[in-house]
């Protein structure tokens, strides 16, 4: 099956939009403007991942804008962001996905995990981020604000990817990977 790109340019994420912090067993404690959750260390919020395979179970991977202050033009998977105040985890993936991609597809939660990445001297994510699967065999439209490329690759290419020293590749999308990987889920 042949997918169709078409390409948009919309604003959706805000440096003063305001993250759920928690602590370690998820429970929300306060909130906190994207931008200051990333400084001094970065303090623990909630965030999620989605990782999108097609009918040839190949994952959309995509590459993140230039202009993104963390981990910009960084390879990373289909699509990782955070749930608003108020948002459930499935609506804020729904939101996202559609955002970034232009779909909305129905989804698996797989697992959670807490970790800390550090960004040169610009930044810091300290997530508790939730992982979930999904499936989706249409068209794509990429908002060029959040992605400039995409690719669908197979488990060995995504392999190769994350194993190549020339190719930037996200922190969380690797110990994700990962992880799927051990669960036996791809």
């Amino acid at each position: 099956m042949t997918n169709t790109l078409t390409t948009r340019a919309e604003i959706v994420s805000f440096d003063s939009e305001p993250l759920i912090l928690v602590n370690s067993e998820d429970e929300a404690v306060g909130e906190m403007l994207k931008a200051d959750c990333h400084r001094d260390g970065g303090m623990l919020h909630r965030a999620f991942s989605l990782f999108i395979f097609n009918a040839s179970n190949q994952l959309l991977v995509h590459q993140r804008a230039a202009s993104k202050p963390l981990w910009g033009g960084f390879w990373t998977n289909s699509c990782c962001s955070h749930p608003r105040v108020g948002e459930t985890m499935e609506e804020a993936i729904a939101r996202r996905s559609a955002e970034e991609l232009g779909f909305t597809t129905d989804m698996r939660f797989i697992y959670k995990f807490e970790y800390t990445a550090h960004f040169k001297d610009i930044g810091t994510e300290h997530e508790l981020c939730s992982v979930f699967i999904g499936e989706y065999d249409g068209e794509l439209s990429i908002n060029a604000e959040e992605i400039s490329d995409y690719r669908w690759l197979s488990t060995a290419e995504v392999d190769q990817l994350l194993a190549d020293d020339q190719q930037a590749t996200t922190p969380w999308f690797a110990m994700e990977w990962r992880q799927l990987k051990e669960q036996g889920l791809v």
